[in-house]
């Protein structure tokens, strides 16, 4: 059950959605709409709850509709347009002559479940991606084209093509795998021992702000730190300071101005309870790894793709960014998705590939 209550720019005559007015735009208008619904979730490990799902649309009316989702950190705003106009947290890869077009696709993001840290119980992958079918639901999207989703999305990505295959033509997963990986489900229950020694000390933001450092280095690889920081050490106020601890302050500083802490533990939980039977995907999927991803192993990605059968694909890139490649090698991704996409028309107009 959901009700939804559109905030529309650039309105025209309207529309209506379930009884709410929705503003329709002229053929040749970009559009950009934020909205939020309220829906009763199900939850995995909490029980119903009622929950506000706040989400983003960008493209013309009546466009193939791709659902975009990134790591815990990601959000609703994927890019600037000319009526949001802040960047966004994927600007590099929307835009035009990009397989991720908002002049010629739809593009639909949200804000997880859990982001505003206003729920402090168990949150499941799953839930994610039921939430995401009552947000189609609700804005009368049948099927999405694809959903591309990276890292934490890529998770997300998975549950939803198993829990709701008939809504989805592909599925690109780049960075996520069908489980979390015992090395980096290590890595991140020290990131939430860290939250809680700040709690404990009533330094919350400490906290956070420490545990997002070490995340830093587990998204990253050694050649780029190699590369960056090679130079020597100093002591500052008696103490030694490497060259890296300037960027890893500024990580950490940035992460806490936008984060609450309960967003955060609760999100990175969320990982460490992701675990799916690939064989269970009933969706074309392409995986894309990074070999170096020190998150996500390129073994797993392997296994998952093995593990898809005849529905799955995997391209492998080279990159000193590890599991932040997604972010930073925006060319190569892009040559990738568009492929992928053109595949996922192909398949929708019933040509051959």
């Amino acid at each position: 059950m959901s009700y939804a209550s559109p905030a529309l720019n650039r309105l025209a005559e309207p529309s209506t959605l379930d009884g709410i007015a929705i503003p329709s735009f002229p053929d040749d208008a970009p559009r950009a709409v934020r909205g939020e619904i309220v829906v009763e979730l199900p939850m995995r490990h909490a029980g119903t709850r009622a929950l506000t799902l706040r989400y983003e649309l960008q493209g013309p009316a009546g466009a193939p509709v791709v659902f975009v989702a990134g790591g815990i950190s990601a959000h609703r705003h994927l890019a600037a347009s000319g009526v949001f106009p802040e960047t966004g947290w994927l600007n590099d890869l929307v835009g035009a002559g990009r397989a991720l077009d908002p002049a010629h696709r739809q593009l639909l993001a949200f804000d997880f479940v859990g982001a505003d840290g206003r729920l402090d119980a168990p949150i499941d992958t799953a839930d994610q991606a039921d939430a995401i079918a009552q947000l189609l639901s609700a804005l009368k999207i049948a099927c999405l084209q694809a959903f591309v989703g990276y890292s934490y999305g890529a998770l997300v990505g998975l549950q939803f093509a198993i829990r709701h295959p008939a809504r989805v033509e592909k599925l690109i997963a780049v960075s996520g795998a069908h489980r979390a990986h015992p090395y980096a489900a290590a890595w991140r229950a020290l990131q939430r021992r860290a939250v809680t020694l700040g709690q404990l000390q009533c330094a919350d933001a400490q906290g956070l702000s420490l545990a997002r450092q070490f995340a830093m280095l587990s998204y990253r690889t050694p050649e780029e730190f190699g590369e960056r920081f090679d130079s020597a050490p100093e002591i500052v106020n008696g103490r030694v300071r490497v060259a890296a601890e300037d960027y890893l302050d500024a990580a950490g500083a940035q992460y806490v101005a936008r984060t609450p802490v309960t967003a955060y533990v609760r999100l990175s939980e969320s990982i460490d309870l992701h675990r799916v039977d690939p064989a269970d995907v009933r969706v074309p999927t392409l995986v894309v790894a990074v070999e170096g991803d020190r998150l996500v192993p390129l073994s797993d990605s392997v296994a998952l793709v093995e593990g898809l059968g005849t529905l799955g694909q995997l391209r492998v890139l080279r990159s000193p960014y590890g599991h932040d490649a997604f972010l930073k090698e925006t060319d190569r991704i892009d040559a990738i998705l568009v492929t992928a996409l053109r595949d996922a028309s192909r398949n929708e107009t019933g040509e051959n590939a």
